[in-house]
């Protein structure tokens, strides 16, 4: 067996490899999501006078299905129409996410969007005061990087993987949100990115006659983007093998010094 071409393909990009199990992402006994409907399975509905619905069915949600393809516990702290600034200022003490209970090994970040449509400034990685969280600037940034803090507070060795927008969406806009998340992965450690903008699928008209309901994903949608992260998670882990070796250690009193 040559592990080397088994585990490394050459040339290897992060989605090349498809993985429907979890793939190396099952290290993790426990993962969060923090996102808005994207995150929480939301569908759309329409009345018979053309009204619109939205509606949170978190059992569709892709952290849940990666959950039940992998075999791992995925607690989803989101909700449609989430922002960094809603969920640092009240939706993270709602849903528990600070709590001894449901401290994670990896938390998986999924916001930026509702915050490009709101038009609240992206901000840029100088926002951002890793020694005193409070004092970060009132951006998508600032926000972004207190909840990063705050969790490593309680779980100070998690990792973290950070998703940006593909590159089919948000403009410029997406483009500065990709750079700063990027830029954290500088300021903090252990946190990764997920960069479905360079290497994701464009969601173009043929993505969406097949992956949507009206301006959200469908249930087939869902089980499509748990593939997207836990197939990119496993790329990440296979190339990085040496930064996840502890894994198991994450949320006990033991390492191996």
């Amino acid at each position: 067996m040559d592990l080397q071409k088994l585990l490394y393909p050459e040339n290897e990009k992060p989605l090349d490899n498809i993985v429907c199990d979890g793939g190396y992402a099952r290290i993790f006994r426990t993962v969060g999501c923090i996102g808005d409907s994207l995150s929480s399975g939301e569908f759309e509905s329409r009345d018979a006078a053309g009204n619109i619905g939205y509606h949170d069915f978190y059992e569709y949600s892709w952290g849940q299905y990666i959950a039940r393809n992998a075999g791992i516990t995925v607690y989803n702290f989101s909700r449609g129409g989430m922002t960094a600034k809603e969920f640092m200022e009240s939706f993270a003490d709602s849903c528990g996410v600070w709590s001894d209970e449901k401290k994670c090994q990896a938390y998986i970040l999924a916001l930026g969007v509702n915050e490009i449509y709101q038009k609240m400034p992206v901000g840029t990685i100088a926002d951002v005061d890793t020694e005193n969280p409070q004092n970060n600037k009132p951006t998508f940034a600032g926000y972004y990087a207190q909840i990063i803090s705050r969790l490593k507070t309680i779980q100070p060795d998690a990792k973290f993987f950070l998703v940006n927008t593909p590159s089919s969406e948000n403009g410029e806009e997406g483009d500065a949100h990709a750079k700063v998340l990027e830029d954290m992965t500088r300021v903090f450690d252990n946190a990764y990115v997920i960069d479905l903008r360079k290497y994701g699928p464009a969601y173009d008209a043929e993505f969406r006659k097949n992956f949507y309901l009206g301006g959200h994903l469908n249930a087939a949608g869902y089980i499509f983007t748990a593939q997207i992260i836990t197939s990119y998670i496993d790329y990440i882990v296979r190339h990085n093998f040496e930064d996840f070796a502890q894994t198991g250690f994450i949320g006990t009193p033991f390492k191996y010094n």
